[in-house]
């Protein structure tokens, strides 16, 4: 199943045009990825979109101790 645990996005439908302007169906599939990351003592999992990746990404390091 292709759809972001987080946000909920998933594979849409749309359609092709060629020059002569003729029809046919196509999906656009959502770049879906299975992770599991950890943040400080607790583990994330799920399936996660790449717009929510690179959000959870951006907390973990802003929460992320100082060296």
């Amino acid at each position: 199943m292709r759809k972001c645990s987080l946000c909920g996005k998933g594979t849409t439908i749309g359609r092709n045009r060629s020059h002569a302007q003729n029809r046919t169906s196509r999906t656009f599939k959502a770049n879906v990825q299975k992770v599991t990351m950890k943040m400080g003592e607790e583990k994330i999992g799920g399936v996660f979109c790449s717009r929510c990746l690179k959000k959870i990404k951006g907390e973990i390091k802003k929460t992320a101790p100082k060296k």
